[in-house]
Formats: C-alpha cells, sequence, structure tokens
C-alpha cells in the first residue's frame, strides 16, 4: 500500500491534547529562520496565483503565510492582500520583501484555526504550505471557507506524503513521534483527505500534482541549511542525543541521495506538492 493510501485510510486517532500540540508547533516554526528556506519556494507562490486565475483589485487572504511567498504574488497582481500568521517573526521578515519590492500589503498577527475576519470577507484565500500544518485541520478547513465569499476561491499548496518533504516528516518521526492523536500533515497533501475537508456540499476540489525542485550546493549542504534554519528539522535534532542526531542525519542524507537526480555532486531534489484549488459554493 502506497504512503498516502495508508495515510488516507487510516482511522481516527486518540484525541491529541491540541493546545499542547499548537504550543509545540509554534515553538517550531518560531525557531531557525524560515525565511531563507522559504524565499526559494517563490515560484510555487506564482504558480498558485496564476492556477487561482487573480484578477486586479479583488481580496485576498493569505492564511499561515509565512515570509509572504503567495502574498507577494498576489501582490504583484494588484490585489488587495491582507498577510496572516501565528508567528509575528515570520510576518517581519514577509514586511521586509514587500517593502524592497514597494508592494502595497496588509498584515495581521492571526491564527488559521481562529481568524479575526467575517463571514465572506474575501474573493480568495490561500495558504502554502501553511495551513496543512494546524492541528485541528477541521477547524482550519472551516475557517478557510467561512471566510471566503461564496463564488470565490481557495488556494493551497500542500505537500504530498510520497514526495520529498513528506518523505523528510516521515523520516523524523520515526526519531520523535508526534504527539499522540495527532494526525500527518501530509493528508492535506491526498485528494481523499480534502474532499473529506471540503466536501461537495460546500465547495469543488481541483487538485493537481506539481514538483517544486530543491536545489543546494550538494545534501550536506541541503541539510545545513534545514537543520539550521527549518524550524521542525532543527527542534528534531534539539530533541535528541549526540548519537541520535548523527543516525537521523545519516537517514536524511541517505533520503536526499535517493531522491537526487544530480549526478554533479549537487542536489536537484523534485518533491512533489498538489497545487489545489477549491470553488466555495
Amino acid at each position: 500500500m502506497s504512503t498516502s493510501a495508508a495515510l488516507a485510510g487510516t482511522p481516527a486517532q486518540p484525541m491529541a491534547d491540541l493546545a499542547a500540540l499548537k504550543a509545540r508547533q509554534r515553538g517550531a516554526w518560531s525557531s531557525g529562520d524560515y525565511a531563507v528556506v522559504g524565499t526559494t519556494l517563490q515560484i510555487v507562490g506564482e504558480s498558485l496565483c496564476e492556477a487561482l486565475d487573480l484578477r486586479a483589485g479583488c481580496t485576498v487572504l493569505d492564511v499561515a503565510a509565512g515570509n509572504g511567498n503567495g502574498s507577494l504574488a498576489a501582490a504583484r497582481r494588484w490585489c488587495a492582500v491582507t498577510a496572516t500568521d501565528y508567528v509575528p517573526a515570520l510576518l517581519e521578515k514577509a514586511k521586509e520583501r514587500a517593502k524592497a519590492d514597494r508592494l502595497m500589503m496588509e498584515f495581521q498577527e492571526a491564527d488559521a484555526e481562529n481568524l479575526p475576519f467575517a463571514d465572506q470577507s474575501f474573493d480568495y484565500a490561500m495558504s502554502i504550505f501553511g495551513v496543512m500544518f494546524t492541528p485541528d485541520q477541521e477547524r482550519a478547513a472551516a475557517e478557510l471557507l467561512r471566510v471566503c465569499k461564496s463564488g470565490g476561491s481557495i488556494g493551497l499548496a500542500n505537500w504530498t506524503p510520497d514526495g520529498f518533504i513528506g518523505q523528510l516528516f516521515k523520516t523524523i518521526g520515526r526519531h520523535v513521534p508526534p504527539p499522540t492523536g495527532a494526525r500527518s500533515p501530509a493528508l492535506w497533501g491526498t485528494r481523499a483527505r480534502l474532499e473529506e475537508l471540503f466536501p461537495s456540499s460546500k465547495a469543488s476540489v481541483v487538485a493537481t500534482p506539481r514538483q517544486f525542485v530543491f536545489r543546494y550546493k550538494s545534501s550536506a549542504h541541503w541539510l545545513d541549511v534545514f537543520r539550521t534554519f527549518y524550524g521542525p528539522v532543527l527542534k528534531a535534532f534539539g530533541t535528541l542525543d549526540a548519537t541520535g542526531q548523527k543516525v537521523l542525519a545519516a537517514e536524511l542524507m541517505e533520503l536526499a541521495a535517493r531522491f537526487n537526480r544530480a549526478e554533479d555532486g549537487t542536489m536537484v531534489v523534485p518533491s512533489e506538492y498538489l497545487e489545489v484549488v477549491i470553488m466555495r459554493r
């Protein structure tokens, strides 16, 4: 059975302590400097905005915006953009980028599971590798539907279970198990789960597999960047002793080698994600 099939078919687990999980995740994303990794993903924001067919003057909410890849792409299309995240330091990075590019947008600290906006406030809502990490998946999906206008669209970019980043999290999970009851973020990268979160009575879902290609000087360079700046990997290494760190590093290098298509010593690793366009009824 494939990883995605196994994830999609996994029955509900025991109830997780969502507040504790949220605090743990906030700590992870606040550590390191996600912007160092996030800025390399800009092409995903541009692609998603094209998939949404954004129009100048429309209102756009970027949820769990991180350092603003989706927000910046929408602002370049003359949209009225509001970028939100529950990690203030990430929004500061997005502000710096917007200022450098002289793009106008609003920034507001906000939790994806409790958005401080009225019903049907935005023509479009989007999230790029962001909302998929929320502890309460149903609530986060409901919030996206709530703030999006009827006839509007929600755009998502979600890592798939079988892709490189999905396998990265699976590898980490073998060394640092998630809290009891926590569901994999990679579920958002399966059509089955998306159809559960966005039922046909409320929306129609179109999910298209895409590839983002990680390009680094070498696999060792990639691992150094991720364990230094990418919060979830940084935190995973921080929980292990020296022996555990050595084993995890070896497994991640093996994972990178398995996906690497470069033959010149550099790292060129495609990572599958779903580009999702959800039409709200």
